[in-house]
């Protein structure tokens, strides 16, 4: 219908004037009003249609009668719109009136929809309870799975780590009886008439030895004599797979049982002091292969070499050795005489490789290696036997020889060369490992040969949490008896003197300075000094370090002090959180000091060689200045131009230069070991010349007599003195020194390659060894190698250290620096010929003690940030460098490169993380561990205590998820975060972490073990800082008594696994006709190859004692069931269960008939066969042999034993299996009454027997009890869990229950209910 406002203009007035529009311009104009209404507007519009129908329009009309029309349709319009709002009005009420009745059926719609939604929730939390109580079953099952493979794992290892034990003490007890019937040979061949126990009636069959000398020692003859030695009963033992005896003790029938533990202690510690120290070569670094050959076995020797010897150094990687071939062609073994027997001495192993002759110079090697062999090394003789040659006759004399003098590996080869040199390469494999390395098997366990050294070898030795460096240790010891080699005294009386009036001397007295030039012999002086020492007071406590050269690493400052106060804590048996923090260890160092000094007897001496080589020397020893307890005495030596002169104030003893009788002695010394006299005139000619003080040192003498000798033996003495007496100092003379052996090299090329290596040793930072400079030099020779060593070794050029090429003195540096490496660009060239090599090495994962000693160092030098940055990140590098002690070296490369505490320990997260998304399997794991575990302890050093835990709890982790919460390694991990938490003063946290990991060391190695008093040391410091005095001092005391136990059993891992070998190889030649104790033995042999997993051996040794116990004691006596018994637990390690079950049945039925029904041996017995049924599936056979270790438990403890209700729990599990829960169920029943009264009701055997319940009632439809029942295991659980003290459900772990829910378990596996 429209507005009023559609019919004006906006534009208008008031109102506005229009035209007449009915007339054509008639009429008159009228004003309308702006606001029309609706009806006149439709009046209007109407009126216009009559004027437009009729053609003259409205002539003549009144207004009136207009307005009446009007109203007229305005009336008829009214109507009609009225009736259409009528009709409107009622189809909408009929609309409103339908939506109603759709709305009402849409809300009975919805009420039924909801109706049926509500069923459907109803439903689904049926299905939800229903899932959820299936999932929870499921979790117990895993838990109770897991808890099975827990102890049956425990067993395993509590067994192992058993009868490691006892093999150890089985062969030291073999080892005694030798070394104590080679005394009594030696006494009888003395013509002393000795006591002999098998020649006497008397009963206690006593020994007793009394030499000059000597304290008398006392064996008793039954521990190996008549009656049945301490091994004799003893069983082997099986690793279960399942929980059935899981809280029975081990049962070994007897082996050492009777002996008191002190007693083995004082017997131990006496065989220490008789034993003859073995050879410092077999302490030495490099395993030096020395190989003699002849023509025809020459393919031989070029396969060993090119197929087999890399192998074998990786072997010897793996601890740190270096491995090193050395073989003279044919041609060259006419020369070289006096270099091949420098090297026979120096070798470990020689191989000699023969067909039927042999030259009259390979004759001599042999003698000298073979015959003249006193340290006994291992020798190994191959001989190629081929149809219808014989042997020479000097070579049948050379082999009957060599089998009477020394004892050497012969093999007798009819085959192919190819054939030949994989036998000879398995035998010094089996040697090196054995004999060298220690190894107890012939295969390295849990050792990727391919992988880094460090991450993937066996646990650490550590003082406390510092690491003992093995390598600076040995550099030390080498450089001790380097300096102490001279056997000229060069008159040093009077320095005695005065150096004992030091030590006599009343404190307080400062530090004595032993001065005097370059070469006058400081070192000489203080190690013979040292010697006397330790020969005529022996109370007297000395600590040495000798320093080399400077920027080496014997000359780094924290290391000096951290290896000092390491022998410290050593030499006191105590091991305490130590930090490396340098300026932190200085501050310490005193403290230890002053510790031990209040403990020690005697006097404490301490002596540092040329203490002026210390980089920064009176910043990092400043504690010489400082007040020293009462009883410790100082002596450093320093050279006199470089002496700081703040220390030229303390007492000083001046070297005065040699007199003429000194330096005719030295020489005249050299020269008769080459049988050279010199003339009057000589000796007057050198009596003239050394006279300055640059020329009578005894650097400078000896060296003159050295090339005297050498020109001697060439007949040109006189022309080599007028060259000598051209040289005025050290330097010079060492110049001509060099000249003289470079003269000697028969061409350039060796004369270039002599360069070479020089220079390599010059810029290198501890020296190279010799299979790096082949490496290097591939066309280098090891024969020509070797002839160019031993020339600079015997001119004191070079010499070894820990395996190492280094120059002898500073003197030789200095000289082959101004020699050959004036130019900065040669030292450049031969740095980066080194960094290519180590860096090659990284990139195949060869990361070595030298890799990383080396590369970062001359990164360093070369100035080059970005790759020593990177080198940095190389995490195995770092480790490396941290666990052997390098802390300060470490952090200072990262001061280098620019990086603060937090930066560096980000970039090593964020390595660990992108490193672990590669790691997969078990090594890689325990691998990441490694890093983890040295991550946290890295942060903990820096002080970075919050950002430690997340690394060792990363570890702990890992640890428990791939071994077991049990394992050793996890109470490392345990360890190391507690020590974390208790430098951050959070000693709630660290309490129960030091015990876990004090229970796991206990289980793992016995309870005197020095890692259990590691552990009782750190809950010791703990209760210190916690003022719980007395419960500290109880642990520190038994702590004490471990250590000083462990201390006299300590002994040479590789001495002692050559006695053992050697003591098994006498045994076995020892045996002879069939008697008892013949039979005897051959089962302990047989049980100890076979705990060296030499199962083969084992069967042989084994069948044998079977046979002759049958023959000498008849089928039926109970040592045939031992040995029987013994043989079928081989064959069931091996999986021939069929010949296991035939030997085990054969030996219960004799234990039956000749033991009581109660005894232990025939326990053992049922067991094992009863596990063996079960392995192989014949449940009916292994039910009545579980109720008879039921029977024979009761009969041995009484019914109500913790032991009767595991045997029950066992049966049960057995019943389960076979689907018989009704059988089951009283045993349950029964055990649990057992325990609740043995134990009590929170006991953890209670809570995981209600849980076997509680799952067996679950099957059986009793939801209800099940129910409860799980609630009471529960409960139970998490009464232990806050003993403990951890806050997560896992026994160890701190980031919860990591074993149970992270067990890689098999959907198949079968969830036993057997006992925790």
């Amino acid at each position: 219908m429209g507005t009023a406002s559609s019919l004006v203009s906006p534009a208008g007035g008031a109102g506005e004037v229009i035209e007449d529009t009915y007339g054509g311009g008639g009429g008159e104009a009228c004003e309308i009003p702006v606001e029309v209404k609706p009806k006149a507007r439709l009046l209007r519009s109407s009126l216009r249609r009559v004027g437009a129908s009729r053609p003259g329009g409205l002539i003549g009309a009144s207004f009136k009668s207009m307005a009446s029309v009007q109203e007229l349709e305005c009336a008829a319009e009214y109507e009609r719109l009225k009736k259409e709002y009528e009709i409107f009005r009622v189809s909408k009420s009929n609309e409103v009136a339908s939506m109603v009745k759709k709305e009402a059926k849409l809300d009975r719609e919805n009420k039924r929809l909801r109706a049926e939604l509500q069923a459907l929730q109803k439903t689904y939390q049926k299905i939800l309870r229903e899932k959820e109580s299936a999932l929870e079953a499921k979790y117990q099952a895993m838990e109770r799975a897991a808890t099975f493979e827990h102890d049956r794992d425990k067993v395993k290892r509590q067994f192992k780590i058993f009868r490691e034990t006892k093999e150890n003490e089985i062969q030291d007890l073999l080892r005694a009886k030798r070394e104590l019937e080679a005394k009594l040979q030696r006494l009888q061949a003395q013509g002393i008439q000795v006591f002999d126990p098998e020649e006497s009636d008397s009963d206690d069959n006593c020994t007793e030895i009394t030499a000059t000398g000597a304290q008398s020692e006392y064996w008793t003859g039954g521990a190996l004599g008549s009656e049945p030695s301490m091994g004799s009963m003893m069983q082997l033992q099986q690793s279960f797979r399942g929980p059935e005896f899981a809280h029975s003790s081990i049962d070994v029938e007897g082996p050492f049982a009777n002996i008191n533990r002190d007693d083995w202690d004082a017997a131990v510690a006496s065989l220490l002091q008789v034993t003859p120290l073995f050879s410092h070569s077999l302490w030495s670094n490099t395993v030096r292969c020395y190989i003699i050959s002849t023509d025809e076995t020459q393919p031989e020797v070029d396969i060993f070499i090119r197929n087999y010897s890399p192998k074998l150094q990786r072997i010897c990687e793996t601890k740190g050795y270096f491995f090193q071939v050395v073989h003279f062609p044919s041609e060259n073994q006419s020369q070289f005489k006096d270099v091949r027997k420098w090297e026979i001495e120096k070798s470990f192993l020689v191989i000699l490789l023969m067909k039927s002759t042999l030259s009259s110079c390979l004759l001599d090697d042999c003698e000298e290696a073979f015959l003249k062999n006193p340290e006994g090394k291992p020798r190994l003789i191959y001989r190629r036997i081929e149809e219808g040659t014989v042997g020479s006759d000097s070579v049948q004399q050379l082999i009957e020889q060599v089998c009477y003098v020394n004892k050497a590996k012969i093999i007798d080869h009819m085959g192919e060369v190819d054939e030949g040199a994989y036998e000879i390469a398995n035998c010094v494999e089996k040697i090196i490992k054995q004999d060298i390395l220690g190894y107890e098997n012939t295969e390295l366990e849990g050792k990727d040969l391919g992988n880094k050294e460090e991450s993937t070898a066996s646990e650490e030795d550590d003082f406390g949490d510092v690491l003992w460096d093995a390598h600076d240790e040995q550099e030390q010891m080498e450089a001790f008896q380097q300096a102490s080699s001279s056997t000229c005294e060069l008159g040093f009386e009077k320095y005695y003197e005065r150096l004992n009036d030091l030590v006599a001397a009343p404190a307080p007295i400062p530090p004595l300075l032993v001065s005097g030039g370059p070469g006058s012999g400081k070192s000489l002086l203080l190690s013979k000094w040292i010697q006397l020492q330790q020969k005529h007071s022996p109370n007297t406590l000395i600590l040495y370090h000798f320093v080399g050269r400077p920027m080496s690493t014997s000359s780094e400052s924290a290391l000096i002090i951290k290896r000092l106060t390491l022998k410290l804590m050593q030499h006191s048996w105590l091991v305490s959180p130590l930090t490396l923090d340098p300026s932190k260890l200085l501050e310490e160092f005193p403290r230890w000091l002053e510790k031990l000094s209040a403990r020690h007897q005697g006097s404490i001496i301490i002596i540092i060689d040329s203490v002026d080589q210390i980089q920064q020397a009176e910043k990092h020893m400043k504690w010489l200045i400082d007040p020293l307890p009462v009883n410790v005495r100082v002596i450093v030596s320093v050279n006199v131009e470089t002496c700081p002169q703040a220390w030229r104030l303390w007492p000083t003893l001046h070297l005065d230069p040699l007199n003429s009788k000194d330096v005719k002695s030295l020489i005249n010394a050299e020269c008769s070991s080459a049988n050279i006299k010199l003339t009057k005139e000589q000796e007057k000619k050198l009596e003239r010349h050394c006279r300055s003080a640059t020329t009578c040192n005894a650097l400078y003498v000896t060296l003159l007599g050295k090339m005297i000798a050498c020109a001697g033996s060439e007949g040109n003495i006189d022309e080599t003195l007028q060259q000598c007496f051209q040289c005025q100092d050290t330097v010079s003379l060492y110049r001509l020194v060099l000249r003289s052996v470079q003269e000697s090299l028969p061409n350039d090329m060796d004369k270039d390659l002599m360069r070479e290596v020089l220079c390599l040793i010059t810029v290198s930072h501890n020296g190279v060894s010799e299979l790096e400079v082949m490496e290097l030099y591939p066309e280098l020779s090891s024969a020509l190698l070797a002839s160019l060593v031993h020339s600079l070794h015997k001119m004191c050029l070079l010499t070894y250290g820990c395996g190492l090429l280094k120059f002898r003195h500073l003197q030789a540096w200095e000289m082959v620096r101004l020699e050959y490496m004036e130019e900065g660009q040669n030292i450049s060239s031969y740095r980066q010929k080194l960094i290519d090599y180590f860096a090659m090495q990284l990139s195949q994962d060869r990361v070595t003690w030298r890799s990383a000693d080396e590369l970062p160092w001359l990164f360093q030098l070369q100035g080059d940030k970005q790759k020593l940055h990177k080198c940095l990140l190389n995490l195995f590098v770092s480790q490396n460098l941290y666990k052997r002690g390098h802390f300060a070296e470490l952090l200072s490369y990262w001061q280098l490169v620019g990086k603060d505490k937090s930066s560096m320990a980000a970039e090593y997260f964020n390595s660990l993380k992108e490193y672990e998304k590669s790691c997969e399997g078990e090594k890689s794991m325990l691998c990441l561990a490694d890093l983890y575990e040295t991550l946290g302890r890295f942060l903990k050093d820096l002080g970075l205590l919050s950002q430690a835990v997340a690394p060792l709890q990363r570890s702990l982790e890992i640890r428990e998820t791939a071994l077991d919460p049990d394992h050793p390694r996890v109470a490392q991990s345990l360890h190391q975060l507690a020590g974390v938490y208790m430098q951050w003063k959070k000693f709630g946290n660290a309490e129960p972490l030091y015990k876990q990991a004090l229970e796991i060391s206990e289980n793992a190695y016995g309870a005197e073990h020095p890692r259990v008093a590691r552990e009782l040391d750190a809950l010791a410091t703990l209760y210190q800082k916690q003022n719980k005095y007395e419960q500290a001092e109880q642990l520190r005391k038994k702590s004490f008594k471990i250590r000083q136990k462990a201390a006299r059993r300590k002994g040479s891992s590789c001495g002692f696994a050559l006695l053992r070998q050697r003591a098994l190889q006498l045994e076995e030649l020892t045996l002879g006709k069939d008697t008892p104790d013949n039979a005897r033995t051959l089962n302990e042999l047989g049980v100890l190859y076979y705990l060296q997993n030499n199962l083969e051996t084992a069967e042989l040794f084994l069948k044998r004692s079977l046979e002759m116990r049958e023959r000498v004691l008849g089928p039926d006596h109970p040592d045939c069931a031992q040995s029987l018994n013994n043989l079928a637990a081989l064959y069931n390690e091996k999986k021939h269960y069929d010949k296991a079950e035939e030997l085990y049945e054969r030996a219960l039925d004799i234990r039956r008939r000749a033991l009581a029904p109660d005894h232990p041996s025939l326990a053992y017995t049922v067991k094992h066969l009863a596990v063996l049924y079960k392995k192989m599936g014949k449940l009916d056979k292994a039910v009545p042999l579980y109720e008879l270790t039921v029977e024979i438990r009761q009969k041995s403890f009484g019914p109500k034993h913790p032991s009767v209700a595991t045997a029950l729990v066992n049966l049960a599990v057995l019943y389960c299996q076979m689907k018989k829960r009704t059988e089951a169920l009283p045993l349950y029943e029964r055990a649990l009454k057992i325990y609740e009264d043995s134990f009590g009701r929170m006991h953890p055997r209670v809570g995981e027997t209600l849980k076997n319940l509680a799952v067996l009632s679950y099957e059986g439809g009793d939801f209800e009890k099940a129910a409860e029942l799980y609630k009471r295991a529960m409960e139970i659980k998490e009464a232990e869990t806050s003993l403990i003290g951890g806050k997560t459900p896992s026994r160890h772990s701190s980031s919860g229950d990591a074993f149970s829910l992270k067990s890689a378990l098999s959907p198949n596996v079968f969830l036993e209910h057997g006992q925790r």
